[in-house]
């Protein structure tokens, strides 16, 4: 058998997990003090900025930037415990939730929409994953902290980063390093905590005037976590990821960049019959950008991007077998994606007119290669002796064009429209479904669809108030993605599979809201109201022998709801923000609830900052979930019952040692809440839980975090 990591150097032993529980308190509370005792001149040799200027160390609640735009950095240290994935960050952005898988690797869901429908970026590539049921979804490949820039853009509101991004676009960045002369800078960070959590990140560059080299790596690992009531919760992980990019720099308006990276690591989950035992990945970019032309054609840019996931799922590496279960043997799935793209983009300048035009392409090919067991021999063949079998391949081609038009001193109309020609071919020879096999009658079949969306928005900038108002409309069509055509166990009724019956989704939204900014006061509110044609939508309800069957399907659907927030310095030193938001979603077709729809959701938090020292509250509190569809969601997820409502408070403080090195340390949950999101899942019987019971999330968690950049 193999494995990429030695099982007995993965497991933490518990004088491990001791040592990092001691290490985060010790560290947390005892650096302050050490420093404090320090010589003065030692202090003034390292001169503090002053507190206006520091930004708050740590996080409790990220607030909007402008209309339908939020930007943050991924790097700054924030509430609850700083993220292991992409998806772990995002949670904590108004109107984003997650569908839970554990300690790590859930799926991102904004506004209540899940996959494909949130168009997620990385350097402007996208990076998908290959598990047929997303245990490897896209945002587990990214680590937060590598990137330099975190952007949002909620709604069908922008054409730019490819097709179907209904619910929205997020895109992390790294940004090009600028050298005046020769030199160097290296930033990281190492954090400790509880569970045995312990994650460590660097970040170098060296370079010049002509160019630089750039390094950035992370390691994060983790233990079992305990819940509020104190059982153990199978989810341990460790996994890394490492970056290089090299660019060239002739002048201040031309980049060429080359980028490669690759990553691995592995993962157990309570609420999966198979733990992930191996996320490989492997990255190539190239980048061009020509700003500054000097006509009407302003920036010129293009990019080619080659991304590649090797995901191998078991049920035997992290966990024992359950003789009980379906699966009483050892049984492995390695599934792999390669994804291949470009894009190409010119921005144009006029006096009152700005406008993007440009052309995308992608090409994705899926395979995947199964392990097999002869119970009359007792002998197991893992999938590196297997042949590798391709079942699908799609294609997208688009173009597209932005256009902003500043109308008037204080008004902006912002406009798009993309034509996307979409492509399926499906492969596969068989099809399977609660463990039987049939022949494929689209075997071969290649399926392609046409595509149109656009959106406009009016901005408008209040006379005598810091004040910008919007609306805009957006329309998206978008073709089913991979989970949709091939996961699902079968198609709507008199269909062969949902290769063949399952419609593109078309969806029309309206967004509105209000942007205000004072120096002591920011505020913001946003809201939508959205219908969607032929929603595609998983229902469960079938079964037999004990397995449900998945079945992928169009309704009609009606969705509405909003965020709010508000940032208040109620003296130069002490500041509080608030955040709200809120889904909801029908299935206008059957009159039930939309499932997998989050439950209303505030954040509470006060931040404290004098000079080096700062200190912050976080109160979430997320309400009772009474709207919901039983067995019916996602590839992923699937309403199976109400859920409660909970509070979680928390508390952190830091200490900024010099410019070069900050400490904050938190604890997260600080009650030891015994509680369990809405949208997760369900629990496996092979760790001993019931099959409609959520998962548990941890209890109180402590944790310590040091920055250092010279």
């Amino acid at each position: 058998m193999r494995s990429i990591f030695n099982a007995s150097l993965f497991h933490l032993r518990p004088q491990h997990l001791y040592w990092r529980q001691a290490f985060a308190f010790f560290l947390g509370l005892t650096l302050p003090v050490c420093v404090m005792a320090a010589e003065p001149e030692d202090l003034d040799s390292t001169p503090v900025p002053p507190p206006l200027v520091l930004e708050p160390t740590v996080i409790t609640a990220v607030q909007q930037s402008s209309p339908l735009t939020i930007i943050t950095n991924p790097k700054d240290p924030r509430q609850p415990v700083p993220a292991s994935d992409g998806t772990d960050y995002l949670k904590t952005i108004p109107g984003f939730s997650a569908i839970r898988n554990g300690g790590t690797n859930g799926d991102p869901v904004l506004r209540g929409m899940f996959g494909s429908r949130l168009n997620i970026r990385t350097n402007g590539g996208l990076m998908l994953g290959a598990c047929p049921f997303r245990m490897d979804a896209p945002s587990s490949y990214i680590a937060p902290e590598t990137f330099d820039k975190l952007t949002v853009i909620k709604g069908p509101e922008t054409v730019l980063w490819g097709p179907g991004a209904s619910a929205g676009t997020v895109l992390f960045e790294r940004g090009p390093e600028h050298f005046a002369q020769l030199g160097s800078r290296l930033s990281g960070s190492v954090l400790a905590g509880s569970n045995g959590r312990f994650d460590k990140v660097l970040d170098g560059a060296v370079g010049g005037p002509q160019g630089y080299l750039r390094a950035v790596g992370n390691q994060s690992q983790a233990d079992d976590y305990k819940d509020g009531g104190g059982h153990t919760v199978p989810s341990r992980w460790d996994k890394w990821n490492g970056d290089v990019s090299l660019g060239w720099t002739p002048d201040a308006d031309t980049l060429l960049e080359l980028t490669a990276g690759k990553g691995n690591g592995e993962a157990r989950y309570a609420g999966r019959s198979m733990d992930g035992t191996q996320f490989k990945r492997e990255s190539l970019g190239l980048k061009f950008e020509k700003s500054n032309l000097g006509g009407v054609l302003d920036k010129f840019e293009t990019q080619v991007y080659y991304n590649y996931a090797d995901h191998i799922m078991d049920n035997f590496r992290l966990r024992t077998p359950d003789p009980s279960s379906m699966m009483p043997m050892p049984m492995a799935s390695e599934v792999d994606r390669r994804t291949l793209g470009g894009r190409m983009a010119a921005t144009w300048k006029w006096t009152e007119v700005e406008l993007i035009t440009g052309v995308d392409a992608l090409r994705s090919e899926h395979r995947v290669r199964d392990s097999e067991y002869a119970m009359m021999t007792d002998t197991f063949t893992d999938t590196d002796e297997m042949a590798w079998s391709k079942d699908a391949v799609e294609h997208n081609y688009g173009a597209f064009a932005e256009l902003t038009w500043y109308a008037a001193e204080r008004s902006r109309v912002i406009t798009g429209a993309r034509l996307d020609r979409a492509l399926a071919k499906d492969y596969r020879q068989t099809l399977r479904s609660m463990s039987m096999s049939s022949s494929n009658p689209t075997a071969g079949d290649t399926r392609a669809d046409t595509l149109p969306s656009g959106f406009a928005r009016y901005e408008y900038d209040l006379a005598d108030s810091p004040t910008t108002v919007y609306v805009g409309i957006g329309h998206v069509q978008r073709f089913p993605d991979y989970w949709e055509l091939f996961s699902a166990g079968s198609g709507p009724a008199g269909t062969s599979n949902a290769l063949s019956g399952v419609k593109p989704e078309k969806t029309t939204q309206i967004d509105f809201g209000v942007q205000y900014n004072r120096d002591d006061l920011q505020a913001w509110a946003s809201g939508y109201v959205g219908q969607v044609q032929d929603y595609i939508l998983f229902d469960y309800s079938t079964s037999m022998m004990g397995m449900s069957s998945s079945k992928a399907e169009n309704v009609n659907a009606r969705t509405l709801g909003g965020e709010l927030g508000a940032a208040y310095r109620l003296t130069p030193n002490l500041k509080a923000d608030a955040t709200m938001a809120y889904a909801w979603g029908k299935n206008t077709s059957d009159g039930q609830a939309l499932p997998q729809m989050p439950p209303l959701e505030t954040r509470l938090g006060l931040t404290y900052q004098k000079g080096a020292w700062g200190a912050g509250a976080l109160w979430r509190i997320v309400a009772e979930q009474n709207r919901v569809a039983v067995n019916q969601g996602n590839v992923v997820g699937q309403d199976f019952g109400k859920s409660a409502g909970f509070g979680v408070f928390s508390l952190n403080t830091s200490y900024r040692i010099s410019k070069q090195l900050k400490v904050s340390t938190g604890v997260d949950n600080l009650l030891g809440k015994d509680y369990a999101e809405h949208l997760n899942l369900a629990g496996d019987a092979g760790f001993g839980y019931p099959g409609d019971k959520a998962i548990n999330e941890p209890g109180r968690t402590l944790w310590t975090k040091v920055d250092f950049s010279f």
